[in-house]
């Protein structure tokens, strides 16, 4: 990363590198940007050909220029583009395809003037040489030209190289057939390569097809089509059936049936109606509606998913670093090694030829490519990420998509994730001379300004005006509950921790439910009973943790002992801690944390807001019900979109399958080329099949990294 002491402000700025298909090349890239002076960072995500440029806002908002150049000395043909649309070089292309099907039929005509019986003798050599020299220049000139420019620069060791040595030595030792058909099948298996490379794209790319074209921005009573990144706050725009909501607002007229699918992964369509919040991304499936716009375009939920899941790759797994490294060394150590025995063995073996230990040292050569790791591992992990976000599920970056396969321990926040969160009064005891109107109404006035859902619960159960003029002092004690002066009289509402901290003589109750002890003027007023359900999702979610092999489910809780067992009992889980503050949730998780087998992963599954310190003290955070809340989208690694806690499950199982698919990969194409190599060193195989331990090999790997994008979610709940 280039060091810049100058920044004064730091912006990102995303392009878009059209017709990048060379995943070294676009190492080299990101490189290059990063050496420049004026840039603090840049990640070029080569599955979606993005490249996000950190740097001085002035510089960096102008840089299409510089990369452009960066581009063309490493791989000409790339277009720089600001926009988000992707398409294919057709022109250039098809311009490839003329000099490749004339070359190859030059191949042709030489093959059967030279090499069948019938016609052998008859013709010159200077026309043997001639037809196989220009069909090899038409066929792998673009090749050759590359390797000669990165020579020029010191960029030695890469595929352009090794292919024109193999080759050019092919013609060396007066092998033509074979130089000019390696470099013929070797260009072939590059187009269908870049095709399947392509095709992975745009299965990516139809993953994530949230993204509203345009929005019906109503003025006065004329409704205009403009882009939702001219829409502003207060601005009103009108969906109608079959369109995609194309901002965060409020629905002000209308009432329809909208799909969250892509959003939340839910198949059931939600009823909006006046009044109701509506999100962007979101299908209307009938009504005609009429939206208030709340956020901005780059602040709704939409731009912020769109945003996570493209830019994932970022962080990248500890696999995708290894094999980037390993791409680095392996390349050089194969070519030394052709080197060596292309020379030694002749010299110290005797009978042995020069012409065939070259050949044997050019199927080396051919084989060392790494592309079929480099490229297919880093759409596999970006596949699984578009793919989770499909299901409503948006995974921060490969390493923890990567680390869910070591998750062995799960904890649970209790209030709403594993049970509904959506408290109601059941039960106003009063005692000491006070009536339960009174209980009930010193409660709601204390409780006014807390956010906490039981205070919500109690507030509606009190269901009348308030005058908050009344209330002359308020403080939150955090894990406790509330101390307030109201009328000139002193108000406690919590629980019995407070009650004891504040020395009032009690009796305490014993039951499952949550209790609330009211305190007049430090006399013992009576409580109330506030009853929570266990989610039938979360019985769900404890069974299928269990059934794929996690070892402990733990459930931390601030409530009372008694409320805890009664729902661990009820779920099943392995252990639970009751009785704690924000503060000691944290401990907990440490505690735990320490004594977690090296190699596994804590997870720690919350509401995303209230606990945002233990999500990131935790291996991996994930916030449930995250739909529209910023807070759970920036304090976890992992965002399940809706409030089903059983999402963990899918989570982790598309973890799992995209973990076995790239591992087949690195297995498939280091076995594969392993065993050619040995092959070729024992003088078994040809260069035929060297260029399938190569191009073919990378092929197959990127059509296998394709099955994590075409997984149904019925597969992947077998799995």
């Amino acid at each position: 990363m280039a060091e810049n002491t100058l920044i004064q402000e730091l912006v990102k700025e995303n392009y878009i590198l059209e017709g990048l298909n060379c995943s070294s090349c676009a190492a080299k890239i990101e490189e290059a940007v990063n050496n420049l002076s004026y840039v603090e960072e840049a990640v070029l995500n080569f599955a979606t050909s993005k490249i996000t440029i950190t740097g001085d806002k002035e510089t960096v908002a102008n840089i299409d220029d510089e990369l452009q150049k960066i581009s063309d000395r490493i791989e000409p043909g790339i277009k720089v583009k600001k926009d988000k649309v992707h398409e294919n070089a057709a022109g250039e292309g098809n311009s490839y395809l003329w000099r490749l099907g004339i070359g190859a039929t030059l191949f042709i005509l030489a093959l059967v003037f030279y090499e069948l019986p019938a016609f052998a003798g008859h013709f010159p050599f200077w026309l043997k040489i001639g037809l196989y020299g220009v069909s090899y220049v038409l066929i792998g000139g673009p090749v050759v030209m590359a390797a000669i420019r990165n020579i020029g620069r010191g960029q030695v060791f890469d595929e352009n190289f090794l292919m024109i040595v193999a080759t050019i030595g092919a013609f060396a030792i007066q092998e033509f057939p074979e130089g000019v058909a390696v470099m013929l099948f070797y260009m072939i298996g590059e187009l269908f390569q870049d095709k399947a490379v392509d095709r992975s794209r745009h299965s990516i790319k139809n993953l994530m097809d949230i993204r509203p074209d345009y929005a019906n921005l109503k003025q006065g009573d004329e409704i205009n089509r403009v882009s939702p990144n001219a829409v502003g706050i207060g601005d009103l725009v009108v969906v109608k059936p079959g369109e995609k909501v194309p901002l965060d607002g409020e629905v002000i007229e209308g009432k329809a049936m909208v799909d969250t699918s892509t959003l939340t992964g839910e198949s059931v369509p939600r009823k909006v109606e006046t009044g109701d919040k509506i999100l962007s991304g979101m299908i209307n499936k009938d009504g005609l509606l009429t939206i208030r716009v709340t956020k901005e375009y780059g602040q709704s939920t939409v731009s912020k998913i769109l945003d996570l899941v493209e830019n994932a790759s970022a962080k990248k797994a500890p696999t995708e670093q290894f094999i980037t490294k390993f791409a680095r060394y392996y390349t050089p150590v194969v070519v030394y090694a052709a080197l060596a025995m292309a020379i030694i063995p002749s010299l110290v073996i005797p009978g042995a030829t020069f012409s065939d230990w070259v050949y044997r040292a050019l199927i080396f050569l051919v084989i060392s490519c790494p592309c079929a790791l480099v490229v297919s591992i880093p759409l596999g992990f970006f596949g699984g990420i578009g793919r989770a976000s499909r299901q409503g599920i948006l995974v921060k970056g490969g390493n923890y998509l990567e680390g869910l396969n070591q998750v062995k321990r799960v904890v649970f926040d209790k209030t709403g994730t594993l049970t509904k969160g959506v408290f109601k009064v059941s039960k106003v005891e009063a005692y000491n001379g006070y009536d339960r109107d009174t209980v009930l109404k010193m409660a709601a006035l204390a409780e006014v300004h807390s956010n906490h859902p039981i205070a919500k619960s109690i507030l509606q159960a009190y269901d009348a005006e308030i005058n908050e003029d009344e209330i002359e002092s308020y403080q939150e004690i955090s894990g406790q509950g509330i101390k307030a002066r109201v009328a000139g009289k002193d108000i406690l509402a919590g629980n019995y921790k407070l009650l004891e901290r504040e020395g009032v003589q009690f009796t305490a109750v014993d039951k499952e439910e949550t209790i609330v002890y009211i305190v007049i003027d430090g006399n013992y007023a009576g409580y109330i009973t506030i009853t929570d359900e266990i989610k039938a999702d979360a019985v769900r979610a404890i069974k299928g943790l269990k059934e794929i092999g996690i070892k402990e489910l733990i459930m931390l809780t601030g409530d009372r002992e008694s409320v805890a067992e009664r729902v661990a009992t009820k779920l099943g889980l392995d252990k639970y801690y009751a009785e704690l503050l924000p503060d000691q949730k944290v401990e907990k998780v440490e505690e735990l944390l320490a004594t977690t087998t090296e190699g596994d992963k804590l997870a720690f599954v919350g509401d995303g807001i209230n606990d945002a310190p233990v999500l990131a003290r935790s291996d991996i955070g994930v916030a449930m019900g995250g739909l529209g809340s910023d807070a759970a989208i920036e304090a976890a690694d992992v965002v399940l979109m809706t409030d089903e806690p059983s999402k963990l499950v899918t989570a982790i199982k598309i973890a799992r399958k995209t973990r076995r698919i790239i591992w087949q990969n690195i297995i498939f194409a280091l076995g594969t080329k392993g065993i050619v190599l040995m092959m070729g060193a024992f003088g078994i195989a040809t260069i035929w099949e060297a260029v399938f331990a190569d191009v073919g090999v990378a092929l197959l790997a990127v059509l296998n990294a394709m099955r994590i994008i075409g997984q149904k979610e019925t597969v992947l709940r077998n799995n």
